[in-house]
Parts: structure tokens; sequence; C-alpha cells
């Protein structure tokens, strides 16, 4: 895979900053709703991007759209904005953070939000079934002990895609699990001096297709590795010309 490419890229994204509070601000803005909408459709929601615009800047309520979508938008919208500022501060991933995430995602659900989840579940179309809950703590916790050192002995897009993988694997939550663990690889990203991702649900496919590669490989990370490898760049390019 091409890293190098990617670093070589990410140079040039450092010699464009810093941007001004306001243009920074505005491109936040506009990812932030484009994000919100992907992450939560590829969930289920019926939302289109227009109404989760609309939702988020001017606080409208859209006619027939179930209630549960509009608390997902304003939850994601939420859980983002408390994503860059751990991203701003530098803060390290820990339980704590993914519990506040995800606290964030779901807050609709004042009895699940942040807390593990007690019962046994089974993804839809998914060839792995998750642990038993008793185990999810334990395996939350070798995760990220493992993590620290994936991203020392891997490049870091390489180290949070595997991140992702074995998350979603463990599914800790009772719901919100793709929206929290898809914050977490963008925590991750920018504080290794990378831009987010946006996970398009018109590529939903290809996103569900790395989970299946990746409990049929042996754990290789690789098809999630090159579709963030993608949009990373896809997001550079996008950037720099914004800004240029």
């Amino acid at each position: 895979m091409d890293f190098a490419r990617i670093d070589e890229l990410k140079d040039r994204l450092n010699s464009l900053r810093p941007l001004n509070e306001t243009e920074l601000k505005r491109l936040r803005e506009e990812f932030m709703i484009e994000n919100t909408y992907d992450s939560n459709a590829i969930e289920g929601s019926a939302l289109t991007l227009r109404e989760t615009a609309l939702i988020l800047l001017r606080g409208v309520t859209i006619n027939g759209k179930h209630i549960r979508d509009h608390l997902d938008a304003i939850g994601h919208q939420d859980a983002f904005n408390y994503m860059i500022e751990l991203a701003d501060n530098g803060s390290p991933l820990t339980e704590r953070v993914i519990k506040e995430l995800h606290s964030l995602v779901l807050m609709r659900d004042a009895k699940n939000k942040g807390v593990y989840r007690t019962v046994e579940i089974a993804i839809l179309g998914a060839s792995r079934k998750p642990p038993p809950h008793y185990l999810v703590r334990e395996q939350t916790e070798e995760l990220l002990r493992d993590y620290g050192v994936m991203k020392q002995d891997s490049h870091i897009i390489r180290a949070v895609s595997e991140f992702h993988l074995r998350f979603e694997g463990i599914h800790p939550f009772i719901d919100g699990n793709g929206r929290t663990g898809r914050l977490i690889l963008n925590l991750e990203l920018i504080k290794a001096g990378f831009l987010p991702v946006n996970i398009k649900f018109a590529d939903r496919d290809k996103y569900y297709d790395s989970f299946d590669s990746f409990h049929a490989n042996g754990g290789a990370s690789d098809a999630l590795t090159r579709l963030i490898l993608a949009y990373q760049e896809e997001e550079i390019l996008k950037y720099a010309a914004k800004i240029s």
C-alpha cells in the first residue's frame, strides 16, 4: 500500500496550515454535516443530507421523519464536536473517552448510553458473532493495549483500521457501535495530523465487505486500510483545493 504517497500529501497539508479560525470552522461544519448524514444513514436513518443540514443548522423538525432520526443527528453532531475537542487537545484514547463519545451518540437512550451491553447480540448479515457480554470489558481493554503497540509497529492508517475492525467485532454497546467507532477512527487520524474521513453511505457495501475480509483472512485489515487511504487522499486534495 502506498503509505509514502499519503505521507507526502500530509506534508502538503501541513504546508497549508494553519488556517484562520473562521475558515477552519466553516470547513469542519461542512464536513460534520456530511459525516453525520452518512454515518447515520449507514445505520438506517431515513434523513436526507439536506434534512440533516436543516436539523443541525436551523433546528427545524422534518415532517414525516421519526424523532429517533432527529435525535441521532443531534447526538452525532454533539459527539463529533466533542471528538474535535479531544483531537485538538491530543487526548489519549481510553475506555473513558470511548464511553463518553458513545454517551453523546446515543443521547436518545438514557439507559444504555455510555454503558457496555449486558446481553448477547448478533450483527445482522455479519459472518461472525460478537463475544459474550461478560468478555466485552476485557476484550476492549486488551484492544486498547494492543493499539498502543500497533501504532508503533504500523502506519497510523493501518493501525486505526485494525482497531476499528476489532472494535466493531467486539460490539461493546447495545447500539451506536458503528457511529462511535467511526468517530474514534477520525479522532485518531486527526491526532496523527491527518484529516477526518467520511465513510459514505454509497460505499457501505465496500465498508461491510472489509469486515468480512478481516475475519476471513486471519485478521488482515488490508481492505479497510485501502478504503481509508483512498478517503484520506480525497479529503486532503479537496481540502487543498478549497483553501488554495
